[in-house]
This record gives C-alpha cells, structure tokens and sequence, in this order.
C-alpha cells in the first residue's frame, strides 16, 4: 500500500455504515484537563514540576487547572452524552491514586475515578481507562524515571489498583485499558530532546532506555492484568504514536527508507508485541552499526531477555493508533559521527507543500492517509482489531464555526470506512482528540483541538459546542455516512480553512 506522495486532492466519499457495535469515543488525558494538581492527596508529576520551569511552555501556562475537570466532570459526562458519544477515552493520573508511585492508594483519587466511571455508565457511555498518559509521579523520576529498571513493576502494579475501583461483584466496569499512551513520544521528545517532561537531552542513548523500560512495563501490567482478573471480559492494550508515510518518489531507495521510517517509529513499539518479541531486525542492525563506528563497547538499543521477549509477545488484546497528519520520507545517510535517533533512521522527512495547514505547525492534515496507515497495520501485524484512540486537527483562533475541522473529521472518518468496507481493516472504535479544548503541553492554551471550547477566562471554565461535535453528534447516530443530502457533508474544501484565521 505504500506509494509516492501526490499532490493533495479531495475524494469521493463512500457512503455506507460502519459495523455494528462500532465504538464511537471522544479522548482527552489526565493532565490536559484535571488541575487541581495538588489537591485531595495528589502528588507532584513530573509535568507538575516541568511547567513551572521558566520558559518551557508558552505563555507560562500549566494544566494547574485546566479545563477543571476533577471539580466538573459532571459537565463532562454530560457534554459526551450530547454529542451522542458511546464511549469516553481519559487517563487515569498516576499520582492521583498512588501518590508515591508505588504502595499506598489515594482513596479521594481512587473516589473520583469511581465517581465519574459510575456516572459515565449511568448514561450509557463505555468507559476506555488509560493508565499512563506522560504524568509521571516526580517522586519516581527523581529515582531515575523510566531509565531505571524498578520502573515496569511499579506500572505492573497499578492495573490491580486501579481496578480496584471497576468491580461490581464479578462484573468489571470498564472494559477497555490502554497501558502507556504514545511511548514514542514520551521516550524521543521527553528522554533524547528534553522538549517534553522530564526535559532530559540525552541523543542517541536515554530514548532507547526509556523506550525498552516501558514496553517491559507494559507487558508486566498486561500479564498482571490477564492474571489477576481473567473471566471479566477487559481487553487491555497501547496506543500508538503513528504518522502515514509516502515516498517522496518510486525509487527503490525512497520506498525502503519510508518502511524504516515506519518500522523506526511504529515498529519500534508494534514489533515486540505483535511480532516476534524483539525490536524490528531494521532497528538492531543499523543502531548496532551506528553503535561500533561511534566507538561504543555495545549497541545504544537495549536487549530483551529471552523470558522478556516472550512477556512481550501477544501482550495486548488490539491496537491503538493515535494519528493525525503523514510525511513524505526520502532516503538519507545519517551522520555516524552524530549520535541521535534521528540519524540512527537514514531518512529524510518533509511535507508536501499540497498539504493544507492546520494550528500546529507538525499537523497537516491528509485524509488517505488514514487509509494507508490502516492498510500497513494490516499487512505488517495481521488484521488484529484496532481502534482509532486519537484523531483531530488543531486551530489557533478557537472559532465555534470550525469548519476545516469538520472537513478533517469527515474526511479521516470516511478513510476509516473506506479501510473497513473496501479493504477488510478489522477497526472496532474511533475516539475523536479531543472532547474539549485544554491544555495542549508546550504550546499551553495556544492550540485547541477540541470539539467543544472551553473558557479559560471563566473561573467556571464555561465549555461550549462547536459545530464539529454537532457534526461528530451526526455521524455517530448514523453510525456512518447516509447518502441522504446530510448538509454536513458539503462542506467547501479544507484548504480555505487551515485553523489559523
């Protein structure tokens, strides 16, 4: 399925329902819109500490309070039952429920969690629980992060805390858990460039620690999981960081570049788990080589134990895929003599200058790529069950008539069909990024990619629909694309809306 980028073009849509049971979600993280960042027991996560690092986040904002959610879940719940959501993606706040990253349980966080999973099921909304989404307990950074090897137990152990709080007799409350949410990102943008928390720049070397340390993690939390509470029907699985990548031309050296690109990025994670227990052979061969001509005595990428590879492998009951925009790859020789993971790759990344614009500088939306991505998930681990756990597009101006993003999510979901009902994809859910306005990391309260704007002025923290969540609201009582004159549908070409007037 992988083929030369072209130039940016609409397409047809194609009409039809997707299947039966199709999980409809919205997402948002803990972090993002919790605050009460040091109330009723919660600990110091290592965001917590990072915003308040003078010049790390724009405007010196923090997520200190944010959308306000742990005081307003109730306007949360009510907003996803509006837009007609079935089901609801949050993470859980690690030192929320265990203040010292390990041990002893927060009851007031633990209360809340229950409080809003109850009210979610109240209203016929399907919780999704993300057990780590970047804030990680400080007090467990400061022994070393996710570059000390104790870190994977104490993630081990949280599954069995936090379902502490989903159990009604025999019948478990939320059925769906991912363990880590975008490893990729929290190992290359926190541990090699140190623009994410906990800002450590380490090229070349701490990523690969980071990474290796919680995929261990999560294959403990998933054999937990799978041990202490079998017969209650959960699925446990990850999410993704994932990007479509074309070639920048049909040569045979553009075409091998963008399957290491993938292989470099998904694979990196994908591999072990779905694959063979180890990281891509792409992956060991060149950071080896790279790893000897720098001089060092091993390769900078850790190696598994034979019973960690086979922890690893099956770990997770599907795929979660978080995605929002494409690259065009070229081939590349990196510079052995620079140590870093991008140089590791030999590939060059860029965009097409076709691609419209949205309010983030790395997001440019291109629908088929959605599509193709879906189609090389297929191919690459076989047709396992996938869900979208994050799909959106960002502006800057927080316009109610959000047009380019009806045009995005139109245009991405119809993708999502077009893989399901023309090339046989086994997708079972889509959860839209993101139910609100909030806390957008770096960029602070400058990007908003909600469906729903919040009022950061408000000390209440007014939230208020955009047209993009009428039109969410419509495709998921249709549970697809009706060909019945659906006014949504004709929308003006997304290249007059980048999200930035």
């Amino acid at each position: 399925m992988i083929k030369s980028v072209r130039p940016y073009q609409d397409e047809p849509l194609t009409y039809g329902k997707f299947p039966d049971g199709f999980a409809w979600g919205l997402a948002t993280s803990s972090y993002q819109i919790e605050g009460a960042w040091n109330e009723d027991g919660k600990k110091e996560s290592i965001w917590d500490r990072f915003v308040r690092v003078e010049g790390k986040i724009k405007g010196g904002d923090t997520g200190d309070i944010a959308c306000d959610s742990y005081h307003r879940w109730e306007e949360d719940v009510a907003l996803v039952k509006e837009i007609g959501a079935t089901h609801y993606r949050f993470s859980i706040s690690w030192p929320r429920i265990l203040p010292e990253g390990i041990g002893a349980v927060n009851q007031l966080g633990v209360d809340y969690y229950n409080r809003l999973i109850d009210a979610l099921l109240e209203a016929g909304i399907q919780p999704m629980a993300t057990l780590y989404h970047w804030d990680f307990p400080q007090c467990l950074e400061d022994k070393g992060g996710w570059l000390n090897d104790d870190v994977p137990n104490g993630l081990k152990n949280t599954p069995q805390r936090v379902l502490q709080l989903s159990e009604i007799g025999n019948t478990v409350k939320v059925k769906l858990w991912i363990t880590l949410n975008e490893p990729y990102i929290a190992a290359l943008v926190g541990y090699e460039k140190g623009i994410f928390a906990p800002g450590i720049q380490d090229p070349g070397k701490s990523a690969y620690i980071c990474g290796h340390n919680m995929l261990k993690a999560h294959a403990k939390a998933y054999r937990k999981y799978k041990q202490d509470f079998k017969g209650q029907e959960g699925k446990l699985g990850i999410s993704f960081f994932t990007e479509a990548a074309f070639p920048a031309s049909d040569s045979e050296d553009d075409v091998k570049a963008t399957n290491r690109y993938m292989q470099f990025t998904l694979g990196w994670f994908a591999h072990p788990i779905f694959k063979d227990g180890n990281y891509p052979q792409i992956m060991i061969d060149q950071i080896g080589e790279k790893s000897k001509l720098q001089g060092f005595p091993q390769s900078r990428l850790p190696i598994f134990t034979r019973e960690e590879r086979k922890q690893l492998l099956g770990s997770s009951d599907f795929i979660g895929l978080n995605h929002y925009t494409s690259k065009v790859v070229s081939h590349a020789v990196g510079n052995h003599e620079v140590v870093s993971c991008a140089e590791d790759r030999d590939v060059k990344l860029d965009y097409d200058p076709t691609w419209p614009n949205s309010g983030s500088v790395w997001l440019r939306p291109v629908p088929p790529g959605m599509r193709m991505l879906l189609n090389w998930v297929k191919d690459e681990y076989g047709n396992l069950p996938v869900y979208i756990t994050e799909n959106g597009v960002s502006d800057t101006a927080g316009n109610l008539d959000d047009l380019h993003r009806i045009y995005y999510y139109k245009h991405f979901i119809n993708n999502v069909l077009k893989a399901i009902t023309l090339d046989g994809c086994k997708v079972e859910g889509y959860y839209a990024w993101s139910l609100m306005d909030s806390f957008e990391w770096t960029v602070g309260y400058s990007e908003k990619f909600g469906v729903c704007a919040v009022d950061f002025a408000d000390k209440n923290r007014r939230r208020t629909m955009k047209s993009s969540a009428r039109f969410l609201r419509r495709i998921f009582a249709d549970n697809g694309f009706l060909k019945d004159g659906n006014p949504w549908y004709d929308v003006p070409d997304a290249k007059h809306y980048t999200g930035q007037r």
